[in-house]
């Protein structure tokens, strides 16, 4: 059953779209997902929705991991609903995780057409703008969107509606031509959205099933009860850098950095804390401390509202982006945590991701950042390009020297989209045999070899690497001071849960050398 925001069930005799968002949290996250992790908002939901309802049309959204439900469930209330279009939106809750949805968006698909084969699909979402030809063959779709999603979406209700549609015209459309031999037709993508504040603000909160969302486990260490509730917003969309391992960009098609205004973000903040009484919050832009003028004017106005210091927000920022002199503005407006992209404890593994950052001023940083009474995420990949086992333990020695108050370890993955699966096709480099395997955390994650070690070695090294950081004494010994015995026992207790890993089990993955890591790639259908 679908309910608004106040709880209330929704049944309409007449719907145009039906969005839903795809579960498979056990399959993504396995244990750590039934209670360490976040449930986020689908951030580009609202925003979709938002978009079709401003142009008349009616949309109700499916939250199915946050409602907890199963394939078959989803599939009998869209039938039930009867919308004229179904959009699947695959969107990670981290900005290249997009294709690690796949899987539960497959089985959502594959269920709604048993149940009903008529009911027309369409799936957006950055691992199928980075893929679209791929998509429409492997998925049980009759649609695919090869750009950021609203413009298309709403063209094709628009053309469905007409006695002979022309989906020829419908911007950035992916579709079957059934003259003559089912054609899959791939139509010039639609111009990127310009009027974020009036064209994309996803205010459609009450949509959402607003109870059931909650922060991560870190974000509250020291009063875990505030996980809840939880909102995620965004300030701005797109990025000007190109790293390497990162696909944010794939549904843009281009380098770019969009902002909302300030007084917008701020209003909407202010909505949701006085409706809803959201004080936890994460900034999902790519990279939020980045252009001055707009981080100083959103932090001045939430600065100057009297309920700033009940507030505990998270953003992302680069090494490079974070000035000491903006620190103590950036408290004063209730960002309580920086997630800082390290990645390597290399200079020349830096280098080679397009990450050139100076060690020392990696150190630098972080400290002013804890000086400023902002906690630390620190983010790090094993298995780039350049990786061996002595600059992973690099990585990982940097990583214990900072002692950053949460740290996120990550293996290497050529993420559809990214310039680093570009590489990993044009090479021939292994890659997983299903979308779930380009998790980081699911039973079958299988990351990138590189030519000095194997992918086994990287994931071993990765898991082992987690539990050497979490489990050190001079860590423990940090979060009791700074958090308390509370979140000590918490994270000792989250450190218990041991991953499952498929390669690590098989010996024909552990034995496998860099050469042997070597094999076809999957077919990609000109994407």
């Amino acid at each position: 059953m679908i309910t608004d925001g106040a709880g209330n069930n929704i049944r309409m005799q007449k719907l145009d779209l039906l969005l839903i968002n795809p579960g498979g949290r056990d399959q993504i996250y396995q244990d750590l997902g039934a209670h360490l992790t976040a449930v986020e908002p689908p951030l580009w939901c609202p925003l979709i929705a938002g978009y079709v309802l401003d142009r008349g049309y009616t949309v109700r959204i499916i939250d199915s991991e946050a409602e907890n439900m199963g394939p078959e469930a989803v599939a009998l209330e869209a039938a039930a609903l009867n919308p004229r279009l179904v959009g699947r939106v695959v969107f990670g809750h981290q900005p290249s995780a997009s294709t690690q949805q796949m899987t539960g968006a497959s089985a959502v698909c594959r269920a709604i057409k048993a149940v009903n084969p008529q009911q027309r699909i369409i799936i957006a979402g950055g691992h199928v703008a980075a893929l679209p030809l791929q998509t429409m063959h492997e998925e049980a779709v009759d649609f695919a969107c090869n750009g950021e999603g609203p413009v298309t979406i709403c063209q094709l209700l628009d053309a469905l509606s007409a006695a002979q549609p022309d989906l020829s015209r419908v911007e950035g459309l992916v579709w079957r031509d059934n003259q003559p031999f089912q054609q899959i037709r791939n139509n010039p993508a639609a111009a990127l959205i310009q009027n974020l504040d009036s064209d994309f603000h996803g205010n459609v909160w009450h949509l959402l099933p607003m109870a059931k969302y909650r922060a991560h486990n870190w974000q509250c260490f020291g009063n875990l009860e505030t996980r809840q509730p939880y909102a995620s917003i965004y300030t701005s969309l797109g990025c000007p850098y190109r790293c390497t391992f990162c696909c944010i960009n794939a549904p843009f098609g281009v380098n770019r950095y969009r902002m909302r205004a300030a007084a917008q973000v701020v209003e909407e903040i202010d909505s949701l804390y006085h409706h809803y009484g959201v004080k936890t919050f994460k900034i999902i832009d790519e990279m939020f401390v980045l252009n001055d003028r707009h981080v100083n004017g959103i932090c001045e106005l939430l600065a100057a509202k009297p309920y700033a210091p009940e507030l505990n927000i998270w953003a992302y920022a680069r090494v490079d982006t974070v000035k000491p002199s903006q620190l103590r503005l950036l408290r004063s407006a209730g960002i309580r945590w920086l997630a800082l992209g390290i990645e390597s404890g290399s200079g020349h593994v830096r280098d080679g991701a397009e990450k050139s950052l100076d060690q020392a001023d990696i150190v630098d940083i972080v400290d002013q950042i804890k000086k400023a009474d902002i906690n630390v995420i620190g983010n790090y990949i094993f298995g780039l390009p350049d990786d061996d086992l002595e600059t992973m333990r690099q990585t990982l020695d940097l990583a214990k020297e900072l002692n950053c108050e949460f740290a996120n370890f990550y293996s290497a993955m050529a993420y559809p989209g990214s310039p680093l699966h570009a590489m990993a096709v044009a090479n021939h480099w292994k890659l997983p045999d299903a979308w779930s395997g380009f998790s980081q955390h699911s039973f079958d994650c299988l990351p990138l070899c590189t030519e000095k070690v194997t992918a086994a070695d990287v994931l071993r090294f990765r898991d082992a690497a987690f539990h050497e950081y979490f489990e050190s004494k001079q860590y423990l010994g940090m979060i009791a001071e700074k958090f308390g015995l509370e979140t000590r026992l918490h994270i000792e207790n989250m450190t218990r849960v041991r991953l499952r890993r498929k390669l690590l089990e098989e010996d024909e993955y552990a034995d496998q050398t860099p050469s042997r890591a070597f094999a076809a790639p999957s077919p990609t259908y000109g994407d």
